[in-house]
């Protein structure tokens, strides 16, 4: 339930219905005109549905970032934008300054809503929420717990051998594209003091996430164990966030602060004898 692979074409299908682009008719004749009318719809609803997946991904992101990525003119990236912007499936924000800015106005950014995070999510939210209210009435809070660390166990599985062969300061980017295969949406950044972000910009399961929060207590269990290093959960989009954010520890700072532990324990030891 925690890790459901995604399903890009149904997500993008949910999507342009939702844009206000009318779906195709399987059973309606195709003469010339109609056919190409229809390649045209098509095609106006695949592109819709990828500028509102790149701003799920990568927002908040400008249009002229967004045209560049999809090679699509000012225009064009403006009539999807206006379109996904009607519908409620985005919102415009302003940009935060970074450092001295000229005169000119903030930089108009577009993100994501809840809304539009709703279009790519899994159709399995209410029953998956009965199932665990069901669980946790019957047998207790543990019990959801439980649950949620055995769901979270196949990804464990499938990484941890080749986790041990990777290198240290590759494993971040390796879990970021395992978590992306899996509809996560995930990217690897590192931090100026030496540590890792990991971010999912995308949860299928997020509702149920806010309500059971075992379910992502158990990723940043699985997590720190894949990883090797100590993780900590800064932000997610269960909680109303924009994006899941976590942030690894680098082993050699990890490895030092063990040291110094140890040392200290053994010190501590030493004198109350």
């Amino acid at each position: 339930m925690k890790y459901v692979p995604g399903k890009t074409n149904a997500q993008e299908t949910a999507v342009t219905r939702s844009a206000g682009v009318p779906p195709e008719r399987p059973d309606a004749p195709a003469p010339h005109l109609a056919g190409t009318a229809s390649a045209q719809i098509s095609a106006e609803r695949g592109t819709r549905a990828r500028v509102a997946r790149l701003i799920l991904e990568h927002g908040p992101v400008t249009a002229a970032a967004l045209g560049e990525r999809l090679g699509l003119t000012p225009a064009a990236v403006r009539r999807h934008l206006d379109a996904l912007l009607a519908d409620g499936m985005i919102e415009p924000r302003t940009a935060r300054p970074r450092g001295q800015r000229g005169r000119g106005r903030p930089a108009k950014m577009f993100a994501i809503t809840d809304a539009g995070r709703s279009a790519f999510v899994h159709a399995y939210d209410d029953l998956a929420g009965s199932a665990l209210r069901f669980l946790a009435e019957r047998m207790g809070g543990e019990a959801v717990s439980e649950f949620a660390r055995a769901q979270v166990s196949g990804l464990v599985s499938r990484l941890e051998t080749l986790m041990r062969e990777v290198p240290a300061d590759q494993r971040v980017r390796v879990l970021a594209e395992a978590l992306s295969a899996e509809g996560y949406a995930a990217s690897a950044t590192k931090t100026g003091k030496g540590g890792e972000q990991l971010c999912q910009h995308h949860c299928p399961v997020a509702h149920v996430a806010a309500a059971f929060p075992q379910l992502c207590e158990a990723e940043t269990e699985a997590f720190a164990r894949l990883l090797g290093t100590p993780v900590q959960r800064l932000a997610t989009i269960a909680n109303g966030d924009g994006v899941c954010t976590t942030h690894v520890s680098s082993h050699a700072l990890a490895g030092r602060q063990a040291r110094a532990h140890e040392s200290s324990t053994t010190t501590s030891k030493e004198t109350g004898r």
